[in-house]
């Protein structure tokens, strides 16, 4: 598809994809999508912007996801959005913990692809930044064929044209959102159905991918990928993805460099009264499979939460697994 935007995202996790998270994954890739965690409309509407919403510029580019249900709210929390600089709005409609469906947002609105539509219709009269969807491939006993089919299309007819869809259902009841990660069985196939009667709309396919090679193989069939708990718990296969994927000239940043990329970052947060282990606690997997690895991830998991712990413990830590005559690489594209 021309114009492609979505080819690689990480995924939004919630408690996972805060801000430092995000500024951690900028500096492996410039070219993938970066998500928020999700956030409620009434959230954005009443709660503190500034650590819901805030992020650095570095994150560009980088999506608000939103949950609601009620359109006009929703509306009014995408233009914050917008205004906030977010490049896109993305409307939750997957998320199948307990309290959410209690506030009726998440996956169980994919019983009503009218609603949504009617959410995404309201959200796209406000803002000019696209909004996206993500969902699940169906719910509880909904036959994921017609019913998929029956919420793309009332909800493209609203003007969404890019879907992000975990090819997983969702099961309602009696599941916790981690089994639903993992009990209902993934059907790329679907997903790929989708896409081939769909091929105006830009497909990207979500849900137990684990590495670069696989999202390749899938990338023959849909639009794009995204990876959430594989790219979070061994994050430098992030490093890979502007070259392999987008054709990037740039060589990946070696570990070295992006721990010292990150070391500036870690000071600003600390001087504005930030503690290090809101940073350290998403860099552990930096070294997953390395030598010294667990060396470093100890160190980190000790120090970080300590009060007073400062970006010294960020350099220790690197020095743990330094290799001997690794010089940092930070050259421009």
């Amino acid at each position: 598809m021309k114009g492609l935007d979505h080819k690689f995202c990480v995924a939004p996790m919630m408690d996972w994809t805060d801000r430092h998270c995000r500024f951690f994954h900028r500096l492996l890739t410039r070219r993938a999508r970066l998500y928020t965690e999700m956030v409620t409309a009434e959230a954005v509407l009443h709660g503190h912007r500034e650590r819901l919403m805030g992020f650095s510029p570095e994150e560009h580019p980088v999506v608000l996801q939103l949950a609601g249900s009620e359109p006009a709210r929703l509306a009014d929390a995408a233009a914050i959005g917008a205004d906030w600089g977010y490049d896109e709005i993305d409307l939750n409609v997957g998320c199948p913990s307990d309290r959410v469906q209690e506030g009726r947002f998440g996956a169980c609105l994919m019983a009503e692809p009218e609603l949504v539509a009617e959410c995404v219709r309201a959200m796209r009269a406000r803002v000019s930044v696209p909004v996206t969807v993500k969902c699940r491939i169906g719910i509880d006993d909904q036959d994921s064929e017609d019913g998929l089919e029956r919420f793309v299309s009332a909800v493209a007819g609203a003007g969404c044209r890019t879907f992000i869809v975990h090819a997983r259902k969702a099961l309602l009841k009696g599941l916790s959102p981690k089994k639903n990660r993992e009990v209902p069985p993934l059907d790329y196939a679907r997903v790929y159905r989708l896409k081939a009667v769909h091929p105006e709309l830009e497909i990207v396919i979500n849900g137990g991918i684990g590495s670069l090679q696989e999202a390749e193989a899938h990338l023959a069939k849909v639009d794009g990928v995204a990876l959430g708990r594989a790219a979070y718990q061994n994050p430098y296969l992030l490093a890979e993805v502007d070259r392999r994927l987008f054709g990037a000239a740039r060589a990946p940043l070696t570990r070295r460099a992006v721990m010292e990329g990150l070391l500036p970052y870690a000071e600003r947060h600390l001087a504005a009264g930030g503690r290090l282990n809101n940073i350290a606690r998403h860099i552990l997997g930096l070294y997953h499979g390395q030598p010294r690895a667990r060396a470093f991830r100890r160190h980190l998991s000790e120090q970080a939460p300590r009060e007073g712990a400062d970006a010294a413990v960020l350099e220790e830590a690197m020095r743990l697994v330094e290799t001997p005559g690794e010089a940092p690489l930070l050259a421009a594209e």
